[in-house]
């Protein structure tokens, strides 16, 4: 959050969401980025009265609530600008979760910021490449640059815009790291052995392990879902486009911690001041609880892989991983009982190694 001086010089001051960029010429931009909504750039000079009025303006009544108005002017037909106001205005794109929107609005206006008035039928996949390169010491984001220019030249094609999709066969950078750390069964055990039957932060550990949902889900989870021993929920991952229904039975270890835990009416799990968590604001605070319990290196997420092992290593099929997690393929259930396998196999086979056979 930078420092602005006034410029009558009666002294200096900060403002909530306003951020400094300096573009590729060295020039400093100034933008109100409030989340969940476009950035908006701040053209009055700082310290003066313009500024702190444009400066309110965008931030309680003029804040654009369409993706189209994240490019500061229309562009050029036939521009990448262009293209993405054809694309914020698809239905395609309003079929997207919020949290989607954003963070893809982002991606695309940082390509616009460069690139936007260029041609977007001169763009090659050497020119994809070279954007997500740049991008290589993080892996994550400049996958998602590729994900992002695939889905908007994926719609260019569909409303024949264009003919080809130059960024469909540029491939993900593969990461090295597993992603997050999966809980062994001894963590579990640590984090249980901290926080005693009753507490929230064991009513949420149960949740996460025994459901097998993200955190998305878990922070939505209260009686509501439950009726005769099962629990019902839609998924929130793909919930505007693909909407995944899952009804899980309630293990016996779920079943009890919830009822030897005060939990809230319409969510299990809520806040110091009664109200449901967020998914984010969940995520920081069971990272907290994992740090109490000696646990640095644990998340929310990883529950949700642990609980996946083990379910492969207790025999689940790929078909039964797949109802239980809500996958739509079986990719990622196969990962898991591959590794169970490979277990199960060694610990049978690793006789024929010994000698003394």
């Amino acid at each position: 959050m930078p420092t602005f001086k006034m410029r009558d010089g009666t002294g200096s001051f900060r403002l909530k969401f306003v951020v400094e960029d300096t573009d590729r010429h060295g020039n400093v931009r100034v933008y109100l980025r409030k989340p969940g909504h476009a950035k908006v750039r701040l053209k009055s000079q700082p310290g003066t009265q313009e500024f702190l009025t444009e400066y309110r303006s965008a931030l309680h009544g003029a804040m654009p609530q369409t993706p189209a108005a994240a490019i500061e002017r229309s562009g050029n037909k036939g521009t990448f600008k262009w293209l993405c106001e054809q694309y914020y205005g698809s239905a395609e794109y309003k079929r997207l979760s919020s949290r989607t929107q954003y963070v893809r609005r982002r991606i695309l206006d940082g390509v616009c910021e460069k690139d936007g008035s260029k041609p977007f039928a001169l763009l090659e996949p050497r020119h994809v490449r070279k954007m997500r390169d740049e991008k290589s010491e993080t892996p994550e984001a400049a996958n998602s640059i590729v994900k992002a220019l695939r889905q908007i030249f994926g719609f260019a094609v569909e409303y024949e815009l264009t003919t080809r999709n130059p960024a469909r066969d540029v491939p993900y950078i593969r990461s090295a790291s597993e992603g997050f750390h999966s809980w062994s069964m001894e963590e579990v055990a640590q984090f249980e052995n901290h926080h005693e039957l009753g507490s929230k932060a064991r009513l949420a550990l149960a949740l996460l392990l025994y459901t097998g949902q993200r955190r998305s889900d878990v922070v939505l989870l209260g009686p509501q879902h439950i009726k005769d021993g099962w629990l019902t929920l839609t998924q929130q991952k793909n919930r505007s486009r693909k909407p995944v229904t899952l009804s899980i039975p309630v293990l016996p270890e779920l079943e009890a911690v919830i009822d030897a835990t005060p939990t809230g009416n319409l969510a299990f799990l809520v806040t110091a001041f009664g109200k449901p968590f967020t998914s984010n604001g969940f995520g920081n605070w069971f990272r907290k609880q994992c740090d109490a319990a000696g646990l640095n290196h644990c998340s929310a997420h990883g529950l949700r892989k642990a609980g996946a092992a083990l379910a492969a290593e207790n025999g689940a099929t790929e078909r039964q991983l797949m109802a239980i997690f809500g996958w739509s393929t079986m990719k990622e259930a196969s990962r898991y009982t591959r590794a169970a396998r490979q277990k199960v196999l060694a610990a049978s086979g690793m006789k024929h190694l010994s000698r003394s056979e």
